[in-house]
């Protein structure tokens, strides 16, 4: 399943920069951005019909990322879901006993030099 929300997420990220562009090439009534980013070669593209082209392309788009946003949130609860119902994400681990570590004799002192 993971496999599945990575490749839809992918799409999804894909499908926002296709919105961002498409907004952008599209002429403003005043001609802002759109006309300073090749509002008229989207037109020699299209023909006079570019508006329509783009604004079905952009309401296409959204209704596209807006399923696919709705589909990846069920995703993610039914992923949750699942590894709740499975006892958790991580798994439980018994650590036996502590036992006390053996003791080393203390060695005994240097005895002290002789004097001469």
């Amino acid at each position: 399943m993971s496999i599945v929300i990575g490749i839809l997420t992918f799409v999804l990220i894909l499908l926002s920069l296709f919105i961002v562009l498409v907004v952008l090439a599209q002429k403003a009534k005043d001609g802002g951005v759109g006309a300073a980013l090749g509002g008229g070669a989207t037109e020699a593209a299209f023909g006079a019909e570019t508006n329509n082209v783009l604004s079905r392309a952009t309401i296409n788009a959204s209704i596209g990322f807006f399923v696919l946003s709705f589909v990846l949130y069920l995703g993610h609860i039914y992923q949750r879901k699942q590894a709740a119902a499975s006892g958790g994400s991580l798994p439980n681990i018994s650590v036996p006993a502590a036992t006390p570590a053996p003791v080393a004799p203390a060695a005994p002192a240097p005895a002290a030099p002789k004097a001469p």
